[in-house]
């Protein structure tokens, strides 16, 4: 998949958050979105995942260098975020399995295994509700991460992890990621230091 970005801006009520943003996003590629708190990183991921409205400027995907449908993109992408909820009354077992019936993990894994690879394992029939924020952290990152999809966006990843976490996050970018388009909105480099192109929001004020 590949994601083209034409004269994109984004506004609220009057004020321009970025305008005239030209990007191509590369298959098999990571990018880094920066920029200080407030600059807009999130609302570009939002856009590009659909799940907000641009201003101006065009969007366009392309799988296999045909074009594809903006209302379908959802089917080829995960995307996390700590502002996006998890179904905290169901166990971590019970929501990785409805999970797993919505979009499908990577090849060879289940739920079991992707439990065990987040180093979640003690709390797989515990409530989500009963998690604490790192925990519910890694639950949002396996999600992402372990999707069967071509796209995955992370916004502020690292957001509630410990060191552990942190090292756990690295080593799932480096063994499941390395063929995906990675998209990371960060202004912390230790979540981004990986990626091959870095995008100053500011840029486009």
């Amino acid at each position: 998949m590949k994601i083209h970005l034409t004269k994109l801006g984004k506004r609220f009520n009057r004020d321009w958050i970025f305008r005239n943003l030209d990007f191509q996003f590369e298959n098999e590629k990571h990018y880094a979105i920066t920029g200080p708190n407030g600059s807009g990183k999130s609302t570009l991921l939002q856009l590009i995942s659909g799940s907000a409205v641009y201003n101006e400027g065009k969007i366009h995907y392309l799988e296999n260098e045909q074009p594809f449908s903006a209302d379908k993109i959802f089917q080829k992408l995960s995307f996390a975020a700590p502002y996006l909820d998890t179904i905290e009354e169901m166990t971590l077992t019970e929501f990785f399995s409805f999970h797993d019936k919505m979009k499908g993990w990577l090849p060879g894994l289940d739920t079991r295994e992707i439990t065990y690879l987040s180093s979640l394992e003690n709390a797989a029939h515990k409530q989500i509700r009963y998690f604490s924020s790192g925990m519910k952290q890694r639950v949002k990152l396996a999600q992402a991460i372990f999707s069967n999809v071509p796209i995955v966006l992370l916004d502020e990843p690292l957001t509630n992890l410990d060191a552990e976490g942190v090292s756990l996050y690295h080593r799932l970018i480096e063994q499941f990621c390395q063929s995906r388009l990675l998209i990371i909105s960060s202004n912390d480099p230790n979540e981004y230091s990986f990626c091959h192109t870095i995008i100053d929001i500011k840029a486009y004020k």
